[in-house]
């Protein structure tokens, strides 16, 4: 891939056949990109060969390349696997791919499922634990790795699958997924015993769904965001009240619990000194603005963890079922408009938008490989 590299820093990219290429960003400086292009993979026994068709690109997976070595995420797709420096980092994707190839005698070729992907062509897994809704890739390097983003689900067995929202899974399902779990742990533990909860970054994916879940269950629901993204946020109809990080001092000072979805230390101090001992719980949830500061907070969210419990309360149909009539009622709003790219240069020029935070509100990134 060394030529493949040259050609991408000077922005050119040669002639390649659709899916053969793999996107990777510098683990050190996000914004360096490089393109090259790879050969599918040979299943061996046991194995198969996913073709990634299509993926999402929002503020989430910025959070898994800032947090990449802290919480592991460049370890699910290694770049030694397609021939790359370990400088080198593939950002996990969420999407849809097809099983191209296999070698294993209960995952048949021709199987579409969705699943945690590298930005390449191709994906190959050891599946395991093979069932109607799917299986789990139990290749040797992912064993240690939370098992949620292990699994791979069948849209033959998935409640929650319509061929017409895909592009809508595609964004939105692992943010979801996460809001989901994160206010039933909120509803869960009663509020913390607070009036009023506070999500900053209201503006984003994962905050305005968590608030969706939230809103008209007891607590007041407030949101911050930027000044210029009020109007947009408070159009979503999910909050009930809606407030630039410039008035947060216009915030009720009441018994309030703060879901933190920015990672701004400055956010955090500012309602700490206007609500004092009112502020009686701190959640860090995510980072859109690139600045860990999850230590500052009282407690980190993360879903896995809500997972495994809410599997062993309710057994996996339980929270498959759950989880399908909530995201039903979300599915059913107007969120998004989608923006579709083909190829690698879609796909990094989506990365490069959304790393830089200028991918307006309602726009979602979807990328054809």
């Amino acid at each position: 891939m060394t030529g493949e590299i040259a050609d991408a820093a000077r922005g050119e990219t040669p002639g390649r056949m659709t899916g053969m290429w793999t996107f990777a960003v510098d683990r050190q400086d996000l914004a360096s990109t490089t393109i090259g292009d790879t050969a599918p993979p040979d299943p061996g026994d046991g194995e198969a060969v996913l073709r990634v068709d299509r993926v999402g690109v929002t503020a989430n997976n910025v959070t898994y390349a800032v947090l990449g070595d802290a919480m592991r995420y460049w370890e699910f797709f290694p770049p030694a696997a397609v021939g790359l420096e370990p400088r080198w980092g593939l950002v996990p994707l969420w999407g849809f791919a097809d099983v191209s190839a296999s070698n294993h005698p209960d995952v048949p070729v021709g199987g579409r499922v969705y699943g945690y992907l590298p930005p390449a062509g191709h994906l190959l897994v050891r599946p395991g634990r093979v069932d109607a809704a799917g299986f789990r890739d139990e290749s040797p390097h992912r064993a240690g790795l939370p098992s949620p983003y292990n699994a791979y689900r069948l849209t033959t067995g998935d409640a929650a699958y319509r061929r017409d929202r895909e592009d809508l899974l595609v964004l939105f399902r692992p943010l979801y997924f996460t809001s989901f779990m994160l206010a039933d742990q909120v509803l869960d533990d009663g509020w913390y015993g607070a009036e009023q909860v506070v999500l900053s970054s209201a503006s984003s994916k994962t905050a305005y769904a968590t608030a969706f879940d939230l809103q008209g269950k007891g607590a007041r629901v407030v949101g911050l965001t930027s000044p210029e993204n009020v109007a947009f946020t408070a159009s979503l109809g999910c909050y009930d009240e809606v407030l630039g990080y410039d008035r947060i001092g216009a915030l009720a000072t009441v018994p309030t619990t703060y879901l933190d979805l920015s990672g701004s230390a400055g956010t955090r101090e500012a309602l700490k000194g206007h609500l004092g001992g009112r502020l009686v719980k701190d959640i860090a949830v995510g980072l859109t603005t690139q600045s860990p500061n999850a230590l500052a907070a009282g407690e980190v969210f993360f879903a896995p963890t809500r997972i495994r419990k809410r599997s062993g309360d309710w057994g996996r149909d339980g929270l498959d079922a759950r989880f399908a009539a909530a995201w039903e009622r979300f599915a059913a709003g107007d969120w998004v408009d989608v923006e579709e790219g083909s190829g690698p240069e879609a796909l990094q020029a989506a990365w490069l938008e959304v790393l830089a935070g200028k991918t307006p509100p309602r726009t979602g990134h979807v990328v054809r490989f």
